[in-house]
């Protein structure tokens, strides 16, 4: 059933949406959202911000465009978490009504953290189709300037996209406002969501063909191996297996995240949404932040050379605290016997000071 929405003209020209057509969430389904915004939002920021402590606590990891890319990602992924639950907890949860301006500020910082974060997912595919397909030049090929400057370009285009609605790109008392975002215009909302399918879809593209190739040279190198093909082809059996389920699983979990939201944001793009999609949305929505969640996972802790690193600062950080420990088991030793020592001369001058009496 279609929704009507009230605009009134405001001195600025744009429409005063009424928020009450959005807040259509029950206690039951504002209890559940609040409880995981305040489960995962934590979760995927900490996650996060361990990925970063031990790209930046290693000179090797730093000057690897792969684990830049990697670290972009999960800055992307703990600026999605830190607005993303506060956001929707403010405005469906606690009713906060702020001024147009300031909601869609906040509306844009949470759209720049996911666009960052789908925008580094395309960058890291691409790292690994070029490390498949130019292995000989990769080296040559992606640089670590050309990866900086990608991620620059990457973060200042999610940047210009993510505020249009605050400069400007609204929704006013002639054009029709989205049924997900106040003040958000409906065109822009199909832009940004089209944008986005179309990152998912060169994702897809670049793991199908990293899949195409590994499954190819495998079968090259079997048929040099005429002597031993049986163990081979067994061996490349079990390596397309490993690749198919690795990639099968980024794949799977980045759509069943992503695929929801963008497919609602599109349907509210071409008629009206019911209370029930409205509803269905804000959940779908919650699926977004769990893949932020997800990601130090399935890209960073999956790679042994991180895991390597992350072994070696948590070993550090052990020797840290074991040798303040033992320094400051050593003062208190000191100090006891400072007191002891001060006991011991506060008694013998007593003794003295007796016998002299005596």
């Amino acid at each position: 059933m279609a929704t009507e929405q009230n605009f009134s003209e405001t001195t600025d020209g744009s429409s005063s949406v009424n928020l009450s057509g959005y807040m259509v969430l029950t206690d039951m389904e504002k209890e559940i959202i609040s409880w995981l915004c305040f489960l995962t939002g934590p979760i995927t920021f900490l996650e996060n911000i361990l990925v970063l402590l031990v790209i930046g606590s290693s000179v090797r990891l730093r000057k690897r465009p792969t684990y830049l890319f990697i670290g972009s990602l999960a800055l992307g992924d703990i600026l999605a978490s830190s607005f993303f639950p506060i956001i929707f907890l403010e405005f469906h949860i606690y009713k906060k009504n702020d001024t147009p301006k300031i909601y869609l500020f906040k509306l844009g910082g949470v759209t720049m953290a996911f666009t960052v974060s789908v925008g580094s997912l395309l960058l890291t595919s691409m790292d690994r189709y070029l490390c498949i397909y130019q292995a000989p030049r990769y080296k040559l090929v992606l640089t670590r300037c050309r990866a900086l400057f990608g991620i620059m370009t990457l973060w200042v285009l999610a940047a210009g996209i993510s505020f249009l609605p605050l400069m400007g790109w609204r929704c006013y008392s002639k054009t029709p406002c989205s049924q997900l975002f106040p003040y958000v215009d409906r065109s822009f909302m199909g832009c940004w969501a089209g944008i986005m399918l179309l990152v998912l879809l060169l994702i897809v593209v670049a793991y199908a063909l990293i899949l195409w190739k590994a499954h190819k040279h495998e079968a090259a190198m079997v048929v040099s191996k005429a002597g031993h093909s049986t163990i081979a082809r067994q061996a490349r059996m079990r390596m397309d297996i490993r690749l198919a389920r690795t990639l099968g699983i980024i794949l799977l979990i980045l759509v069943l995240c992503w695929l929801p939201s963008l497919s609602i944001m599109l349907v509210d793009v071409s008629r009206f949404l019911s209370k029930e999609e409205q509803r269905t949305f804000a959940f779908c929505g919650m699926l977004c932040l769990v893949n932020s969640a997800i990601n130090p996972i399935l890209y960073a802790l999956r790679c042994r050379e991180l895991r390597r690193a992350l072994i070696n600062l948590l070993r550090c950080v052990g020797r840290v605290c074991t040798l303040n420990k033992c320094v400051s088991i050593q003062q208190r030793e000191n100090n006891v016997g400072h007191i002891d020592n001060k006991d011991r001369d506060t008694v013998t001058t007593e003794s003295l000071d007796r016998q002299h009496l005596d």
